[in-house]
């Protein structure tokens, strides 16, 4: 008798144990509503008479800029208790204007400590704890990066991508 119920209590356990995983790891709602804003919801339309999707093709930077790949990752150490518990590994690359390419890879040395010093005080902060490719510390990230990359290149930098994030607990 208990060997046939112990199949079936397993998978009620597992199954519970799934859903209850899945609704605690759920992330929170992207947009929170105002109290007592009204919700617009678009007319649905005939799909006889819709009109075509559209394509959307990537035609790279935008005019007048380009994209620069720093030629190593960074690779930045979380610690805890004065003990190495997880190495993060980026990749970083810069838009800028168009013909400032040279002058990113002039500046480089400067630029890579510039961003060090960032993602280490990131990760001092615990902004690689838990979920940290969360949309609200990748923003704090970028923010610190792009004034880092500011202060050392001035205003042809427009903005700094974080091309691969990884974390590898020890």
């Amino acid at each position: 008798m208990i060997k046939k119920l112990l199949p079936i209590i397993l998978a009620l356990i597992g199954t519970g144990a799934g859903v209850g995983a899945g609704l605690f790891l759920m992330p929170p709602p992207a947009e929170e509503h105002a109290e007592g804003a009204i919700e617009c919801i678009p007319p649905v339309e005939d799909p006889e008479h819709a009109a075509p999707p559209e394509e959307t093709v990537d035609e790279g930077p935008p005019v007048g800029r380009e994209y620069v790949k720093l030629n190593n990752q960074f690779v930045v150490p979380v610690m805890r208790k004065d003990a190495v518990v997880a190495l993060v590994v980026a990749s970083l690359s810069v838009e800028v204007s168009s013909g400032t390419t040279e002058t990113v890879y002039a500046r480089e040395p400067k630029l890579r400590d510039e961003f060090l010093q960032v993602l280490f005080d990131h990760a001092n902060i615990g902004g690689f704890e838990g979920t940290f490719t969360n949309g609200d510390r990748m923003d704090v990230l970028r923010e610190g990066l792009l004034d880092a990359a500011r202060s050392v290149l001035g205003s042809d930098v427009s903005d700094v991508l974080i091309t691969e994030i990884a974390r590898q607990d020890t």
